[in-house]
């Protein structure tokens, strides 16, 4: 998702979510600059892949930072209101899905002997 979404943000901006231009345009640079970092998470969470049972350092603080950009879009939830479907997504993907990806890497760590 991060590779997908964070690269369609970047070439797209906000278009991508069937907005149009933003102004000022700061507001788009940051929101791009925003999906930069996302599309990056996706990158570091792909190098993952290999041997994922070893790479729990790496993995944890990955789904730290989705889980604080989680936690940063309930605090927008509350304040401003429910968004759209596919930011409740989001909303569910880092929030209920990474947690229990994070445990699985972990289950998956002890039982082949690596590092949590």
């Amino acid at each position: 998702m991060p590779l997908i979404t964070g690269g369609q943000s970047i070439l797209r901006g906000p278009g991508f979510l069937g907005h149009p231009p933003v102004i000022p345009t700061d507001l788009d640079s940051h929101f791009r600059y925003i999906s930069g970092i996302f599309f990056a998470v996706g990158v570091a969470f792909a190098t993952c892949v290999p041997e994922i049972e070893k790479k729990g350092p790496r993995f944890r603080l990955l789904g730290a930072l989705v889980i604080a950009g989680g936690l940063s879009r309930l605090v927008s939830l509350i304040a401003v209101g429910v968004p759209s479907t596919g930011h409740l997504f989001g909303l569910t993907m880092e929030l209920g899905v990474v947690p229990l990806l994070l445990l699985w890497q972990a289950g998956l760590a002890k039982r082949w002997g690596a590092p949590a």
